[in-house]
């Protein structure tokens, strides 16, 4: 063997460090723990236990009939191309409309409108067309777990402001004016809230935004959960509070829990012309555009509004029964205090008295009980864990007795 062999065969042989091969944003991104916790749920139950799921964020129904046929019949019909960047020009069209008449368009332009892969990626979108190194992203904490590792990923700074059950969750303007700095480019509102199920009054959001106005940021409104109310809430769409608010707040939605389709992938966003282009650039780079035939689905919903909302409504039977069952039993256990959500399919029990802390709360629950519970750390919020009642009344009923028996041995 030659020298020029033996050399090469040293060289190649040299042990890799796989971890410098990672970029920063791979290496400071942390995986969903929500799915975590569903995925480690769904394997206990394919192992044979007997698992009560309190961790998907999913509502357990089907996608109404009609919804579903609209996609095959595009699927079937050859629908199945490339669309435009921004979403299908009928689905844009008839999104504008309706944005219009909600107040949160001034005009029906569907260049305002881009349809992506769901709403997790439209959130990602809104904050990486308009934020990156040095900006600062206010963040209301109790979060969603995906808000502070899509800024991170942006390369800005996520900032906190937390808001306790003492609050009902949700952040004051004043607390936000205190939090603000010359670095703040963007703050995020969620309502109806993921983890707590908390809605701002129209009173509340109307400071929010006078004051988005005055000290010159954008908002971010995460709209998902917008049609899963109960108690007669209702929901206000901080854009729709005049011209400058049309602006400067984007407009976060989507199809996936108003219609249950969280595998079609279908997410809205609406925001003044110029952030509409560069996020239709952004997932023009990146996704492409919005799976073609699934489109048609949405589109579907959107036209047969008052079909769609029959089966939303018959949905909402379901959770406001679960909720208040959940929220009873809850409220019966000795240690626990519980809000009453107004909205989404979540509850945000308090759990601190326990003196654990929530991530040990929620592995312990778990193993002793196997009730699958997410940990309110995942949410910026030590001490509460999140349930879902988008579940069976039985794995409820099962669940509560579980979670009892294990706060009565701490």
């Amino acid at each position: 063997m030659d020298l020029k062999r033996i050399i090469f065969l040293l060289i190649t042989n040299i042990p890799m460090n796989l971890e410098n091969m990672l970029s920063p944003w791979a290496k400071n991104v942390s995986p969903s723990p929500t799915l975590a916790v569903d995925a480690k749920a769904k394997e206990l139950k394919a192992a044979g236990e007997d698992v009560c799921g309190f961790g998907a964020g999913e509502p357990d129904f089907d996608t109404p009939s009609f919804i579903k046929e609209a996609g095959a019949k595009a699927l079937a019909e050859g629908m199945t191309k490339y669309a435009p960047a921004g979403g299908i020009p009928a689905l844009r069209n008839a999104l504008a409309q309706q944005y219009h008449d909600l107040g949160v368009l001034k005009e029906v332009n569907p260049a305002q409108i881009v349809v992506s892969p769901g709403g997790k990626y439209s959130c990602y979108l809104a904050i990486l067309a308009t934020c990156g190194p040095g900006d600062e992203v206010l963040i209301p904490a109790p979060y969603w777990v995906s808000y502070p590792e899509m800024v991170k990923l942006a390369g800005a700074t996520p900032k906190f402001v937390f808001a306790g059950d003492d609050q009902g969750f949700k952040v004051s303007a004043q607390q936000i004016k205190e939090a603000l700095s010359p670095q703040t480019k963007l703050v995020i509102l969620n309502s109806p809230s993921n983890p707590t199920g908390c809605l701002y009054s129209q009173a509340e959001m109307e400071e929010i935004v006078a004051l988005a106005c005055s000290k010159d940021f954008l908002l971010m409104s995460d709209e998902i959960y917008e049609y899963l109310l109960y108690d007669g809430a209702e929901h206000y769409r901080p854009a729709s509070f005049g011209d400058d608010a049309r602006d400067r707040v984007i407009t976060v939605s989507g199809f996936s829990k108003t219609f249950s389709m969280t595998g079609w992938r279908l997410g809205s966003l609406v925001a003044n012309p110029t952030i509409a282009k560069a996020v239709a650039s952004l997932q023009s780079q990146t996704t492409s555009n919005a799976t073609t035939f699934a489109q048609y689905g949405a589109l579907a919903a959107v036209e047969n509004w008052e079909k769609a909302m029959e089966a939303v409504t018959e949905m909402l039977v379901h959770f406001d029964r679960r909720r208040l069952k959940l929220l009873e039993g809850l409220q019966g256990i000795d240690g626990v205090s519980c809000l009453r959500a107004q909205g989404a399919f979540y509850l945000f029990p308090n759990v601190s008295s326990f003196g654990l802390s929530s991530e040990e709360f929620s592995a312990r629950l778990l193993e002793e009980e196997k009730v699958a519970a997410v940990s309110g750390h995942a949410f910026g919020a030590d001490g509460y864990v999140r349930l879902s009642y988008a579940t069976s009344d039985d794995i409820i009923e099962k669940g509560l007795t579980r979670i009892k028996s294990f706060c009565e041995r701490l």
